[in-house]
């Protein structure tokens, strides 16, 4: 089974360039303090990546 990653969004997409909030939004990512599981994939880390600041992000096996 691939790893997972439960990402966190920690700051809130309020005065963020829209480029930033589509790329939340993207990742599934809508509301302050709530979480999605996604798979680890480049895709998904280079869209964490663009963010990071405002996300945390834990591995799950």
């Amino acid at each position: 089974m691939a790893k997972q990653l439960k990402i966190t969004l920690k700051r809130s997409l309020i005065g963020k360039s829209e480029y930033q909030r589509r790329v939340a939004y993207g990742l599934g990512l809508r509301k302050l303090n709530k979480s999605v599981i996604k798979e680890d994939t480049p895709e998904i880390r280079g869209m964490i990546e663009k963010i990071s600041f405002m996300l945390d992000v834990e591995e799950i096996n």
